[in-house]
């Protein structure tokens, strides 16, 4: 490991997205004095009466959910992205829109109220993932859809309404901006190198092993070098595949048991259901061949040194660009020790 990076202000440069991410581990050791908040204990039962998510209840539209035993997908009564709406462009000048369409969905994980994918076995993750697949594939064969967003905010600071495990769905038209430049930037290292830009990473990556949480025979779960929030990361099969259709044998599984060990490592790091949003990017659905794509999922956790004091994106980060104290390489340090230990 370069120790200067340990122990002087730097930039780190994040291959997918082209951008910049400024690290001061020296400011780790401030004093802080920051908000605290109280910790939930809340103890939330198999089933609520009251949740719109829970088997045999009725939503908000008046449809009633079935007595699902497993996962349960169903289109979003709030839906973000329309369809069949109106086609329209604005181009008045430097006023500049154009009309968007989509298909939105959520999914429901369990039946289990009080549950989490932290609560969950692997062996139920994979039907998760087995959804995901089938959404992904019906969704993307829609003429309509070129890009198909599986996510999950994960407890009410990150924005979830519901305590029920569930997750999102969002596909639409055009790709979104996140994904167009991390579409750009593994196309623009195919076509020089022609290998997969997250491929040849996660090579290098295995061979430091800075910064490996957890590898199975499939996938590897890393803290990325340019990672942007504490305990940010990745999850990344070892081998290029394009999309989660791409999983085959008992791969599925195998990344089921990645989300399992990284999801349960979060909640043992503060004694807290540990919140967090994550997404899977992955190729789009527009009928190009889009051979330069490596599929990976990430994990954006907000908690900072205990399950009461977050990082917030303000000042700097809102006007000049994401900034961190903690290193990856600590981050990792941590995450590690809680993943092997037998507690």
């Amino acid at each position: 490991m370069h120790t200067d990076l340990q122990d002087y202000s730097h930039k780190r440069y994040n291959i997918l997205t082209g951008e910049w991410v400024l690290v001061s581990p020296h400011r780790a050791k401030r004093p802080w004095q920051g908000q605290n908040e109280a910790v939930s204990n809340e103890v939330r039962p198999t089933y609520d009466p009251s949740c719109y998510l829970c088997a045999r209840n009725t939503r908000i539209n008046g449809e009633i959910n079935p007595k699902y035993k497993d996962v349960f997908v169903f289109t979003n009564d709030f839906a973000a992205l329309q369809t069949g709406s109106k086609s329209f462009t604005v181009d008045d000048g430097l006023l500049i829109a154009q009309s968007e369409q989509g298909i939105c969905k959520v999914i429901c994980f369990s039946p289990d109220h009080s549950k989490s994918l932290a609560d969950m076995t692997a062996k139920d993750i994979e039907k998760v993932v087995f959804a995901w697949q089938k959404e992904y594939k019906e969704l993307g064969d829609n003429k309509l859809i070129n890009y198909v967003q599986i996510f999950e905010n994960k407890g009410a600071v990150m924005g979830c309404s519901n305590p029920h495990p569930h997750g999102q769905i969002w596909s639409q038209t055009t790709l979104p901006n996140e994904v167009d430049k991390k579409d750009q930037q593994q196309l623009d290292y195919f076509n020089k190198n022609k290998s997969s830009l997250l491929g040849d990473y996660i090579k290098q990556e295995l061979a430091k092993k800075e910064r490996i949480l957890f590898e199975n025979d499939a996938f590897v779960v890393i803290i990325p070098f340019w990672a942007i929030w504490p305990f940010e990361t990745m999850i990344v099969p070892k081998e290029q595949q394009h999309s989660i259709l791409d999983l085959k044998d008992k791969e599925s599984f195998l990344f089921a048991e990645a989300i399992s060990v990284i999801t349960k490592a979060y909640d043992k790091l503060f004694n807290t259901s540990f919140p967090y949003s994550s997404g899977i990017h992955q190729a789009p659905t527009n009928g190009k061949d889009n051979n330069h794509w490596h599929w990976h999922m990430s994990f954006y956790p907000p908690l900072l040194r205990s399950a009461t004091v977050k990082k917030f994106m303000v000042g700097y980060e809102m006007f000049g660009s994401p900034q961190r104290d903690i290193t990856p390489e600590l981050a990792a340090k941590m995450l590690t020790k809680l993943i092997t230990s037998k507690a």
